[in-house]
């Protein structure tokens, strides 16, 4: 099944601001200009019932820190799943969940609408995970502040395979990670040859020969 032609990313957390400039700039807010996609923050604080309105307390049992609160997230979630899209998951970033490939950017991209919950101090209560998202993902094997950042991460993964976000389907199909290799092949652009430290670093003949069954070749030994 080939990646959804319209996307809709909505990003909860308790920090919206930090997505200001990531929204704003490259490819991705050419991408929401030409409505390929859209990306939207929401503040956790609006879904809270208390004047105060409280979005974390302590843990059961004690412990450090403190843990995003069940409620506001249920009605945040509940709130954004809309029934125009058929095709929606809501996907909790934390650093026990699953770790994040390019098979699942793929898979990530046939959806029409992506729910992000940011974790954030300690975590979020366990009752989010088993019950209000539809999977945990992780970016990796080290601790962040947040998911703010692996939020950002996955949606650059996964807009990219969006059709039409990158002009060339071609650095799509044939890039690191992409379903014939692990990694690509190396690449060079001019000046042909550059000096360092009395040192001439020279582009492989073979890219200037103009033989493209060579080149092709080359490409296919250096990639993974």
């Amino acid at each position: 099944m080939p990646a959804s032609n319209f996307m809709k990313f909505d990003i909860i957390t308790i920090f919206p601001n930090l997505f200001k400039g990531f929204l704003s700039e490259s490819l991705l807010a050419r991408a929401q200009k030409k409505k390929l996609l859209t990306i939207k923050t929401h503040n956790l604080r609006k879904w809270t019932a208390d004047k105060h309105k409280t979005v974390d307390d302590r843990p059961y049992g004690g412990g450090a820190g403190m843990l995003l609160k069940i409620e506001p997230i249920f009605r945040a979630v509940k709130s954004l799943k809309v029934k125009k899209f058929k095709k929606s998951r809501a996907v909790l970033l934390s650093a026990k969940g699953k770790t994040f490939t390019q098979k699942d950017a793929r898979r990530l991209a046939k959806y029409d609408q992506l729910i992000f919950i940011c974790g954030r101090y300690e975590g979020v209560d366990e009752r989010v995970a088993k019950y209000m998202a539809d999977e945990e993902i992780s970016i990796g094997n080290y601790v962040l502040f947040g998911g703010e950042v692996p939020a950002m991460v996955i949606i650059e993964a996964v807009s990219r395979l969006i059709p039409g976000v990158v002009a060339k389907e071609e650095s799509v199909k044939n890039e690191s990670f992409s379903k014939n290799t692990t990694k690509e092949y190396p690449h060079y652009t001019r000046p042909e040859i550059f000096v360092l430290n009395d040192k001439k670093l020279k582009v492989p003949s073979v890219l200037l020969s103009g033989n493209h069954k060579k080149i092709e070749e080359w490409r296919e030994k250096h990639g993974g």
